[in-house]
């Protein structure tokens, strides 16, 4: 319209106009490419749909992967499925190593009646082994009124809208525990058999069910009770975060990243008025990269010259670190896409700098041990981020399964302030490549660095301590924690001696360095499934004794039919047993 009004008070007018509507009819002539913006090389693996497409077409595609990654836990197959603005009519099961995502600004942008559903992937309803798949950025309306989500480790469930019903478990099977942020549910959660769930910043009309151990982060409408009885972990306001970037596309047909707002003391969902608040990056700023085509030496010339990163579907061999160094950096990756170091380097490292995002990346270790696998920040780091914090969104980590895997420690934060918002660090206990002295890796977490975050802390099988938190100030909202199941005795499994010059069986789940003189952490649960005789843990966490180092809502259990675990933390909450069957609990530490 401005055009039209600097038309009227131009002289000699009527030509400019011919001439402009010349140009016109040729645009339209030359049909909706000259319009349309160009549509980034996803790859392969990456499939885009538009509401324009008949549905029998879409559910074609759906099918045809889901037919490959119902069971490929292990498998190298990754996929992602984009769904552009507007309405369909289709089914869509996610299977392994899948991320659905809808485009638009809002979930609402995207709208899927009919069932969205992620199935137990073992017998008998169990979904403990239902790992590695994603639904984000989009509502659905659920054939018969409730979505189901049967779901455990490494399921990003994001920026959702449900319009209708979810239930988290397939009739009541076995399932182990999963992640919820930033979604509205129009109905009820039911929980059912859930072992422990995290809720961060999301709102529903009721919520139904408890087990072990529920935590809920700035959720408005959090179920009524308090730990022990029911076991509800309530948090009211989440501290400080920044939600996942996400892929979105404009009216025109423009890819952009929008990056949202750091924000703090919050509660409920970010997009109640249209869009998530913060940044768009258009899709231009990325270097997008491609798996059997790009290395490590290319990816890094591309961040070295100023590129952002987006990692398409598939594996990623990598024979040196990928090395992220400037300010305000995001790397994210779709489809699980997965970095594999080959030659007993970290898989990646960054520097001590401003607003890092690490996104949606999956670390396999490799055969040669990685002294680590991800290092946040160099070692001695010190600058302060609390402005600007690094973040980490759906950073899953996995050593051995898909084939002998080697790493001392899987993620390693040295930089403060850092937020780390959803993670799985897992030791396989199944799968190939699997022994006590074939995917050996000591720690899961380790942190360094003052003033660190973390929302919904899955840490599993490690040889040592599964978490090591020597900087202050940190804070844990949520934490789940099985234990090795694979010490062969317990002279392989025994950390030393304590103050008191006792001998320490085992090591602690959660271990808080003697010299940390503050530290915070919400609803936790650990559990014991070992597998040989006369193994034992001495105690699940272990802390400085100072009152500003406090532990709120913590269970043990023992799963199994062997060894115990002998006190919740410290000295405190006694013994689990199976026979008969006790489950220590304690309220608040010291």
């Amino acid at each position: 319209m401005p055009m039209h009004r600097g038309w009227r008070g131009a002289r000699n007018s009527r030509p400019a106009i011919r001439f402009a509507l010349l140009l016109g009819l040729l645009a339209c002539s030359a049909g909706p490419a000259l319009a349309a913006a160009a549509k980034p090389d996803f790859g392969p693996n990456v499939f885009i749909f538009d509401p324009s497409m008949p549905s029998a077409e879409i559910q074609q595609q759906i099918d045809k992967v889901y037919a490959v990654q119902r069971g490929n836990k292990f498998g190298p197959e990754r996929n992602a499925f984009l769904f552009l603005p507007g309405n369909y009519s289709i089914d869509v099961p996610v299977g392994f190593n899948t991320q659905v995502l809808g485009l638009g600004a809002s979930p609402d942008s995207v709208h899927i009646s009919g069932n969205v559903h992620a199935d137990a992937s073992w017998k008998n309803n169990n979904a403990t082994t239902t790992f590695w798949r994603a639904a984000e950025g989009f509502s659905v309306t659920p054939t018969g009124g409730t979505m189901q989500w049967a779901v455990s480790q490494a399921i990003p469930f994001r920026r959702m809208h449900v319009r209708g019903n979810i239930v988290l478990h397939q009739n009541n099977g076995s399932a182990s525990g999963g992640w919820m942020s930033d979604s509205l549910v129009d109905g009820n959660v039911g929980s059912g058999s859930q072992q422990q769930w995290i809720s961060r910043n999301s709102e529903w009309g009721s919520w139904t069910g408890a087990n072990w151990n529920m935590v809920f982060v700035g959720v408005p409408n959090s179920p009524p009770g308090e730990w022990p009885n029911p076991p509800y972990t309530k948090v009211a306001l989440t501290p400080i975060v920044r939600e996942k970037p996400f892929l979105q596309v404009d009216a025109q047909g423009n890819y952009s990243v929008r990056v949202p707002s750091l924000v703090t003391n919050t509660a409920g969902i970010t997009w109640h008025a249209g869009s998530t608040p913060g940044k768009s990056i258009p899709i231009d700023r990325f270097y997008i990269a491609h798996p059997g085509i790009d290395t490590a030496a290319t990816i890094n010339a591309q961040l070295a010259s100023g590129k952002n990163l987006l990692f398409t579907p598939g594996i990623y061999e990598v024979t040196e670190p990928i090395r992220v160094t400037r300010p305000n950096t995001v790397v994210m990756g779709l489809g699980f896409a997965t970095l594999r170091p080959i030659d007993g380097t970290a898989a990646m490292t960054t520097a001590d700098v401003d607003g890092l995002i690490l996104a949606g990346l999956l670390f396999d270790a490799g055969p040669a041990s990685s002294p680590v696998l991800l290092e946040v920040g160099p070692e001695g780091s010190k600058a302060n981020h609390a402005k600007n914090p690094i973040s980490l969104h759906d950073v899953f980590f996995r050593v051995g399964g898909a084939g002998v895997g080697r790493a001392v420690v899987n993620l390693r934060i040295n930089s403060n302030d850092t937020i780390v918002d959803h993670t799985w660090i897992w030791r396989a206990d199944h799968g190939a490549g699997v022994g006590w002295n074939l995917n050996t890796s000591a720690n899961g977490l380790v942190v360094n660095g003052n003033n660190v975050t973390v929302y919904g802390l899955f840490v599993e099988h490690h040889q040592e301590f599964q978490v090591l938190w020597n900087g202050n100030g940190g804070r844990t909202y949520f934490y789940q924690s099985e234990i090795p199941y694979d010490p062969p005795d317990q002279a392989s499994y025994t950390s030393g001696l304590d103050a008191k010059g006792v001998r320490i069986d085992g090591w602690a789940s959660y271990k808080v360095a003697d010299r940390v003189t503050t530290h915070e952490a919400w609803g936790l649960g650990i559990y014991s499934v070992f597998r040989h005789p006369n193994v034992v843990l001495t105690r699940a966490i272990e802390v400085p004794v100072n009152p500003n180092v406090r532990f709120h809502s913590m269970i043990t259990l023992c799963l199994g039919d062997k060894g115990e675990i002998g006190n919740v933390i410290d000295d405190a909450g006694g013994p689990t047993s199976i026979h008969p069957r006790v489950t220590p609990k304690v309220t608040q530490f010291p």
